[in-house]
């Protein structure tokens, strides 16, 4: 079986995290395809676009190697993806039956296909997700099986010493003078020298000095990987005399030895149904704050489990008494404010607009001080909460607000703040405390946790909303990750062990940190 094609559109630069894609489950022995046709040799296509969702253009990015004669496949051959946390990733696979040596994949049967995101398979229970392929109208195309692991063991050091006993004699007047020589396993069989040690001189039973090493170096991130050890008598001339060897991995080395997001959407004065509200709902297109929304949610959908988001607004009178409330649930339900789905979050917003009166003031504390006591609840590192404000940028409880960051500062929580609309966001830079840190009373945040940015800068010259909505979400989740590290880093914080993968496991946020919405 042989695996096609992944197909990249590289628009946007950031940091990211080197994910390997796995076309096979070597700890359970997983099936990688499950195929209903006759014993043929099978292809995998896996295509990639880094787009927007709305550009679904792909580009070729690999092909798995070819299997023969089964209707079952695992596939050997990894990819080695660019995660991009904040970028919604479209992946999709193709599977094909391989009848000639031809590179042209009309030259093959197609068998099938499935589509899906990166952030879909890391969010999933053991980076593990499992979809049935589709493509040939009314036949049953079989299953697909793959698994993502985050390459972050190649930005591991590892610390090892190494001693040895009863090394053999070499040298005709004394002893050995031995030294290792590490040899890292390629994926041709081949072996790459990537560690010497120091030389013990005149010893049978050398300890050699602890050495620190790249783990990417050792082993390119795989634990499995076979890395050999070499042992050698040294000679002055470069003659040096083989000794003995042993294989072992970095396993094997190894061994000796949130759930809170707030959707917040701000109220503006002027009427949604006038066309200069910034609320305005076109016919034609979404206003700033749905595509505010729509381009950081439907990234960070992924690594939620349920997909069922509690969504909140601020600042407007309600139907029947017109009670100003800021922080009202958009679904009209106190009981139950989920919405399902990104998606379910926009319905909601559209029909609160139809029911509430726009009013003020802004108050941005009370919705902060609501997420902080849900967070303070759950320090242990299971949960992480993420607070999204959408604003025109004008603040009636500065101080207040400023002493809620600082309070939240040192709980399990981040807030992204997106400006929209032409006012001046001087407030809000205040609060983005990457420059100075925010304070109050005298006392300043223990982190940084704001992030802000204003919609306009997303917004092309000719006015295509549609492409800013990428960088858009790039930009205001790209502090996510480091934020939620400096926590669990402040408080000694481990991951935790990875989640056993049943047949039946939900899918979750990775192993440690899961992340849900509000």
């Amino acid at each position: 079986i042989y695996c096609v094609c992944v197909y990249m559109y590289i628009q946007y630069i950031c940091i990211c995290k080197t994910i390997a894609l796995l076309l096979w489950d070597n700890e359970t022995l997983n099936k990688f395809c499950k195929l209903n046709k006759g014993q043929h040799g099978v292809w995998c296509g896996l295509f990639l676009s880094l787009n927007f969702s709305y550009l679904l253009s792909f580009r070729q990015f690999g092909r798995t190697e070819v299997i023969d004669n089964t209707l079952n496949p695992d596939f050997v051959r990894k990819f080695v993806l660019d995660f991009f946390f904040e970028e919604k990733q479209n992946l999709r696979f193709d599977v094909y039956n391989v009848d000639t040596r031809s590179c042209n994949l009309s030259k093959h049967d197609f068998l099938g296909q499935m589509f899906c995101t990166l952030g879909e398979i890391i969010g999933s229970t053991g980076s593990r997700l499992e979809r049935p392929l589709s493509g040939i109208p009314g036949k049953k195309c079989g299953t697909i099986i793959f698994t993502a692991e985050e390459l972050s063991n190649c930005r591991d050091i590892a610390t090892m010493q190494f001693c040895a006993n009863k090394l053999d004699k070499k040298d005709f007047f004394g002893k050995s003078d031995p030294f290792l020589v590490f040899y890292r396993s390629n994926e041709d069989g081949t072996f790459t020298i990537c560690h010497k040690t120091e030389v013990i001189k005149n010893n049978l039973n050398p300890v050699w000095q602890p050495f620190t090493i790249p783990v990417r170096a050792l082993c390119n991130g795989d634990y499995d990987r076979t890395v050999k050890v070499d042992v050698y008598d040294w000679d002055r001339d470069g003659s040096h005399d083989f000794i003995g060897e042993f294989t072992t991995s970095y396993r094997e080395l190894s061994r000796g030895q949130s759930q809170f997001n707030v959707y917040e959407v701000k109220r503006k004065h002027s009427n949604p149904s006038q066309p200069t509200s910034l609320h305005y709902m076109s016919p034609y297109q979404m206003n700033a704050y749905a595509m505010a929304l729509k381009a950081v949610g439907e990234i960070i959908q992924d690594y939620d489990s349920d997909k069922l988001f509690p969504a909140y607004g601020f600042g407007a009178k309600l139907p029947p008494d017109g009670k100003i409330s800021h922080a009202f649930p958009l679904n009209s339900n106190p009981e139950n404010p989920n919405c399902v789905g990104i998606d379910g979050v926009l319905e909601a917003y559209f029909q609160s607009l139809r029911t509430v009166q726009l009013y003020g003031p802004t108050n941005f504390a009370p919705v902060i001080n609501q997420v902080a006591r849900c967070a303070g609840e759950v320090t242990d590192g299971s949960q992480y909460f993420v607070l999204l404000m959408i604003t025109d940028g004008v603040i009636s409880d500065m101080a207040q607000t400023k002493e809620a960051v600082v309070n939240a500062s040192s709980l399990p929580m981040s807030i992204i703040i997106v400006g929209v609309g032409p006012a001046e966001f001087d407030a809000m830079e205040e609060l983005d405390g990457d420059e100075v840190r925010v304070s109050s009373r005298g006392r300043f945040a223990e982190r940084d946790i704001v992030q802000f940015v204003p919609f306009r800068d997303y917004i092309d010259r000719s006015g295509n909303q549609v492409l800013s909505m990428a960088r858009l979400a790039k930009d205001v989740l790209a502090e996510i990750p480091d934020q939620l590290l400096s926590f669990m880093k402040s408080r000694g914080i481990e991951p935790r062990p990875p989640v056993p993968v049943t047949s039946d496991s939900p899918s979750v946020l990775g192993q440690s940190t899961p992340l849900h919405f509000l």
